[in-house]
């Protein structure tokens, strides 16, 4: 079945700080679009609520790899208690309501060649 989101999301591990006025949370994205990103953490929040984001890209520069730190806000738009092995965690979907053009432009560069990746062993 064909994705048909404007971006589409992709399986990928990236480095995400949630933050608000009571915590800060660290993880690691599940998937990832460029209008929002979807993790794991072990509290529920809940939906509507906004959170700062840090998300950490890797990107190249000529031959170099670098790191490039993209701050925005979201919105929780999916909270999903899963208890798997004894363990609890919640599922959350975040949309980006507040990014820059520039920075939904450096991880739409750093989405597109594993999205080109997915589909190639698709076929």
């Amino acid at each position: 079945m064909e994705d048909r989101r404007k971006y589409p999301r992709i399986v990928t591990s990236l480095p995400v700080k949630l933050a608000d006025s009571d915590y800060d949370i660290l993880t690691e994205t599940k998937n990832v679009s460029a209008s929002g990103v979807y993790c794991c953490i072990n509290k529920p929040i809940e939906p509507m609520t906004k959170l700062n984001i840090v998300l950490l890209v890797p990107i190249k520069k000529n031959t170099k790899k670098d790191v490039k730190k993209i701050n925005c806000q979201g919105v929780v738009v999916r909270n999903i208690y899963v208890k798997d092995n004894g363990n609890s965690a919640y599922h959350i979907g975040i949309f980006f309501n507040d990014i820059t053009d520039r920075d939904k432009k450096t991880l739409s560069s750093y989405l597109h060649p594993l999205r080109s990746e997915k589909k190639s062993r698709k076929k």
